[in-house]
């Protein structure tokens, strides 16, 4: 038992000296590009406990939400009733197999796009979240190099989160944290629908 607990100190010490280590390297601060795609659930909500972190700290924030748009969520009440620094914007008008209308998906997301633009250039935001952007640029509803061009001219210090799945490779590329979400087991295959506190 003693050797144990030896071994186990002398791994915790060797772990928490490279720790160590790397912290006391890390000293830039920077405004992040962050990516949260993949198939699993998780993306948004990952998203909207970064913009409770900001709140928490007295930072402005700004959602803007590409896809979704006919249903109120509980984050959008939460959200707005934490803080008045918090703009929340549904600018979509539902998923695109329940909207099947390129022409005004495609309208609805350059619109959504030009509203995100003036939130990624003012620098009093310390956060933007383009919720399903992903989704959007998946289908060339907006051109990849323009939004890649934007998010190289933002103010230095804004964390940029962008949601959706099939995050394009570019995109990947050029930012700073990618998560990617993993499906093992979704309800809704199960015959279980949506549900508040849980999905809206």
């Amino acid at each position: 038992m003693a050797k144990d607990s030896e071994r186990h100190k002398a791994e915790k010490q060797r772990v928490k000296a490279s720790v160590d280590r790397r912290k006391a390297a890390a000293q830039r601060e920077k405004g992040l590009i962050i990516v949260h795609t993949g198939a699993g659930k998780g993306k948004t909500t990952a998203a909207m406990g970064m913009a409770l972190r900001c709140i928490g700290h007295g930072m402005k924030v700004a959602i803007i939400q590409f896809v979704k748009g006919a249903i109120p969520t509980g984050e959008e009440r939460a959200l707005m009733q934490l803080s008045k620094d918090v703009t929340f914007l549904r600018m979509g008008e539902g998923f695109t197999w329940e909207t099947q209308d390129r022409e005004r998906d495609v309208l609805l997301a350059h619109k959504a796009w030009e509203t995100a633009l003036t939130y990624l250039r003012d620098p009093s935001y310390s956060m933007v979240i383009l919720d399903e952007l992903n989704i959007v640029l998946r289908y060339d509803y907006l051109p990849l190099d323009e939004v890649l061009e934007a998010l190289r001219n933002k103010p230095a210090m804004l964390h940029v989160v962008i949601t959706g799945r099939s995050a394009k490779k570019e995109l990947m590329e050029a930012a700073d944290l990618v998560t990617e979400m993993g499906m093992i087991k979704h309800p809704f295959r199960d015959g279980v629908k949506a549900q508040k506190g849980v999905d809206l």
